[in-house]
């Protein structure tokens, strides 16, 4: 079965539908053993903007991880990451972000199922393929299900996930995700060609590419060229027939920088920088300053 690829070009979100309608993309990556499990559609959730002056726009999810963090340095209720969704949204963001961790540092069961029921946009499940997750995440069924790889004792996520270390297990999980209503699945890799090549035969239909490298680069020479290395893996999972997703320490200063690097960029997610400013300048400002920084234009 041949899966087509949605164009990547002219393509904007339009006003979010009411959920549970799902964004729909077809899964041109699965291989031949969970073919049979992705979801075969038609794009959907795109509009061109004008005929002759087609404009690229990538999409902006904001991960509300930290509001958890803050809200469990204390034990308490508040503040919760369901508000701040909900702000975020308001504010323009395209959808919301979370990770579930097996040791539910921050974002816990009750939120995500809470996210599942309130957020207006696309949701974005940030999952390992431990067991328990990964059920809770098919009973979710998100919009998109994003695997990466997770260690007790990282502070954050660390790096990409091995796709080709892991195929035994991703084998099992993918179609799984597919098979709960999950339309898109993604895994967070490195701008790798080996691991791009591992994730398109794992049956995914994107990959979020892991920006860390870029974003803690020391100098402006070692930026430049981690940007060329993910415009490199943005190339190959295109012409690989996945959707290009990036996020992990993109900011208001760096992301100008890469967005004119990296091409085939759908969407990005963005967290910590967006929550640090919202700190001081409130949230629904943060927001819309990133909205403006990544759509390319500031009000």
């Amino acid at each position: 079965m041949q899966f087509p690829r949605l164009p990547q070009t002219a393509i904007v979100r339009p006003p979010a539908p009411a959920r549970p309608a799902r964004w729909a993309l077809p899964p041109p990556g699965a291989n031949a053993e969970n073919k049979a499990h992705a979801p075969v559609l038609e794009p959907s959730g795109f509009r061109i903007l004008s005929i002759g002056a087609a404009v690229f726009v990538t999409n902006l999810l904001i991960n509300i991880d930290h509001v958890a963090t803050l809200r469990n340095a204390r034990a308490e209720t508040f503040p919760d990451p369901v508000h701040a969704a909900a702000h975020c949204e308001q504010a323009g963001a395209d959808g919301i972000v979370f990770h579930l961790r097996e040791d539910r540092r921050h974002i816990t069961e009750r939120d995500a199922r809470l996210l599942d029921k309130t957020v207006q946009g696309k949701l974005d499940f940030e999952l390992s393929t431990e067991a328990e997750v990964v059920s809770i995440c098919c009973d979710v069924s998100p919009d998109l299900a994003t695997l990466v790889p997770e260690r007790r004792e990282e502070v954050t996520t660390e790096g990409g996930l091995d796709v080709a270390a892991n195929r035994a297990r991703l084998a099992e999980v993918v179609p799984r995700l597919y098979d709960a209503g999950v339309e898109q699945v993604s895994l967070f890799v490195d701008p790798v060609p080996a691991q791009i090549e591992a994730a398109a035969e794992s049956g995914a239909n994107c990959v979020e590419l892991h920006t860390g490298d870029f974003a803690e680069a020391d100098t402006d020479a070692t930026r430049r060229e981690e940007a060329r290395r993910l415009a490199a893996g943005a190339e190959a999972a295109h012409e690989a027939g996945l959707r290009v997703h990036a996020g992990h320490g993109l900011d208001y200063n760096n992301f100008p920088l890469f967005q004119n690097t990296v091409p085939h960029v759908a969407e990005v997610s963005i967290g910590f920088a967006v929550m640090a400013r919202a700190i001081l300048g409130g949230m629904e400002s943060a927001v819309r300053d990133m909205s403006a920084t990544v759509k390319g234009s500031r009000a």
